[in-house]
């Protein structure tokens, strides 16, 4: 069975990101083939992973998958990997309810039997520590804890007591003692992290912070001690692979907006179209001058807000994206996507032109961000659903939209949306939502839409 660790904190900002990516790194130079996970439904740092790793980073996610499906993407993930580090979500025991543990990290490290490595923010406190880590050992009896490791400390003293306390009131082996350090800060937007493949391209210091990070890992955290705790992980016994066992042959070409504005993508999403038939044909709406020569489109999720005036000066995609919307070819759009469609962005004082398929206009306003499970279902066939499919998914942003189309495919039970709990606009053959789907979650999203562009008929029906 593959050697393997979860990464948790004891709360959001604790460091489990630096922490997982640097341990990564110096695990990749050791020789190993790293695969790595995400607890939950970011998308930002898993992009950090594959960056680091060189393996597609996957997330799996206890409410919108049972425990088969995450043994499957597990099962699935590890084949030629030598050993697996899984990032966990927030605290460790946050998540949906706070009365269980459904969506937690902690659901994770049972259902893989994996022992967990807790980072623990020690900035201001020393006995505390041991206090938090005893707190967290007894929470819940069957969670496995491998070590800790402080973070953020201030100094030789800062550290040397609050390991002497963990020493002296809990059973835990101190890992790792990691000082406060400004040149492992990756840089933050609204949404989280910059995403790896941006910061690899606007950033000239993105390269030496990811060094950073590995080189401070390697000096203050005890890496082969990790390596032990990660090969004692039980025995997991799976079930099949399920959804990732068929592979049909490519009979249609997917068109999928991949640049440093466009990136949030679930890899199961990409890897289970492939899957269903369909031939991924990357381009970047930035850069690029048209939308190549494919049957579909899927635009994902990202930042145009930021990058609204290069959109707005790429006339000739604009019109492009526009022309192959109107012509009815199948489109599905998430979040970003959806932006993209509309007829402009409003940002404080400014806007911006955008492809003009959607009428209405999106805007920042500054408010509280939108991050949230949703639940909901589509009243109508649209692109990746058909009427009377239901879905768990995730919405993630910072912006509103102001629609002019009345035609909605999806009806929200939980969540906001576009507004008033409808989401998944339809022009055209268009359909194009806040809520981002899981294709391991959703099952029908890959043959769904492989089928509709297989078919090249619109949905404009009322889906009878």
């Amino acid at each position: 069975m593959i050697p393997r660790i979860l990464i948790s904190g004891d709360r959001s900002s604790s460091g489990k990101t630096t922490v997982s990516v640097g341990l990564m790194a110096n695990l990749r130079d050791l020789g190993y083939n790293v695969q790595a996970f995400k607890v939950g439904l970011d998308y930002i740092d898993p992009s950090y992973h594959t960056f680091t790793t060189g393996r597609p980073s996957r997330n799996i996610d206890g409410l919108l998958m049972d425990e088969d499906r995450i043994l499957d993407i597990f099962s699935d993930a590890i084949k030629d990997a030598d050993i697996s580090v899984i990032e966990g979500v927030r605290g460790l025991y946050e998540g949906y309810s706070a009365l269980n543990d459904v969506g937690s990290s902690a659901q994770i490290a049972k259902m893989l039997k994996t022992p967990v490595i807790l980072v623990i923010d020690a900035r201001s406190i020393t006995r505390s520590a041991a206090a938090l880590a005893n707190g967290y050992q007894a929470f819940d009896p069957d969670i496995r804890f491998g070590g800790v490791i402080l973070n953020h400390l201030s100094g030789e003293r800062h550290e040397k007591k609050a390991t002497d306390a963990l020493n002296e009131y809990t059973d835990l082996k101190v890992l790792g003692a990691i000082p406060r350090e400004k040149s492992l800060d990756i840089e933050m937007r609204h949404l989280g992290l910059i995403p790896a493949r941006e910061g690899e391209k606007r950033d000239k210091n993105f390269l030496k912070t990811i060094e950073r990070i590995e080189e401070f890992v390697r000096e203050h955290v005890d890496i082969e001690e990790i390596i032990k705790i990660a090969r004692s992980s039980e025995e997991i016994h799976f079930r099949g692979r399920g959804l990732f066992s068929e592979e049909l042959p490519k009979t249609v070409k997917i068109g999928v907006a991949l640049d440093e504005v466009f990136n949030f993508y679930y890899f199961d999403n990409l890897n289970l179209l492939e899957r269903a038939g369909a031939e991924l044909i990357y381009f970047s709406p930035t850069r690029d001058k048209g939308v190549p020569n494919v049957d579909g489109l899927y635009l994902g999720g990202g930042y145009p807000e930021v990058y609204a005036e290069e959109l707005e000066k790429n006339k000739s995609m604009l019109k492009s994206i526009r022309g192959f919307c109107m012509d009815g070819k199948p489109v599905f759009a998430e979040c970003g996507g959806l932006i993209y469609l509309m007829d402009e962005i409003h940002i404080g004082n400014d806007s911006y032109s955008l492809a003009g398929v959607i009428g209405g206009h999106a805007s920042m306003n500054g408010e509280k961000r939108v991050v949230s499970y949703v639940k909901g279902g589509f009243l109508k066939d649209g692109v990746i659903g058909r009427r009377g499919e239901n879905f768990l998914g995730h919405e993630f942003h910072r912006s509103d939209v102001v629609c002019d189309e009345k035609d909605f495919r999806i009806k929200l039970s939980r969540g906001k949306g576009i507004g008033n709990s409808l989401d998944g606009v339809f022009t055209y053959n268009t359909l194009a939502s806040y809520t981002h789907f899981h294709a391991s979650s959703f099952t029908p999203f890959a043959k769904n839409f492989v089928e509709s562009c297989r078919q090249k008929d619109d949905l404009l029906g009322d889906g009878a």
